[in-house]
């Protein structure tokens, strides 16, 4: 497999740092501040979106996600899914992005991997906190090599983590339950970022 291309190098580097947790989102009255954040985190999503869409398997990754319960989907089902999906990768990162502090990255490598992958390795430097390792899995697309898998502290896959929750909401309550959690989710993450920042 080739090499993943400089554009997308750079992203897995931000990448790192979008993926650390966000706090739990502090609930008050919304104000300037509240706005302010809102018109920063809608711009945020305008740019993140296309690199999402460029860097990531999106429909591939839509699809493990949910595991057994893709299959069965009508084709507007599953337009639905992937769609919120990309939207939900993106809020998520810019959900994360007051978090960087002096943080810096380190790629050491990429190396082949089962079923005609390629992992690159890189690893966050934070300063103030614990270093943290960020495997990503890639394969090649007719878009040239995506993401379909990222690994937390090298062992902790999230597709993985996704699945057990996803699939979990769909026999509870089917694809309508999930696509209601995701869009949840990320209106938590939206305002999660607004109550972090000062007012």
């Amino acid at each position: 497999m080739a090499a993943p291309r400089p554009r997308l190098a750079a992203f897995l580097c931000l990448a790192a740092t979008l993926l650390l947790p966000a706090t739990t989102p502090v609930h008050a009255a919304a104000g300037p501040a509240t706005a302010t954040i809102t018109k920063l985190n809608d711009t945020l999503l305008f740019v993140l979106k296309p690199e999402v869409a460029d860097a990531f398997d999106l429909e591939f990754m839509a699809e493990k996600s949910i595991g057994r319960y893709w299959k069965p989907l009508s084709d507007a089902d599953k337009a639905r899914w992937v769609a919120l999906f990309q939207e939900y990768t993106a809020a998520t990162y810019a959900g994360n992005f007051d978090h960087f502090g002096n943080q810096k990255f380190e790629i050491s490598g990429e190396e082949p991997s089962q079923n005609d992958t390629t992992v690159v390795h890189t690893m966050l430097i934070d300063p103030g906190s614990e270093n943290t390792t960020l495997d990503y899995r890639l394969h090649q697309t007719p878009k040239g090599a995506q993401v379909i898998d990222i690994y937390l502290k090298g062992t902790v896959s999230q597709l993985a983590l996704q699945r057990s929750d996803f699939t979990s909401v769909i026999e509870r309550g089917g694809l309508d339950a999930l696509l209601t959690t995701i869009r949840s989710k990320i209106d938590d993450l939206a305002a999660g970022r607004a109550k972090r920042k000062p007012g």
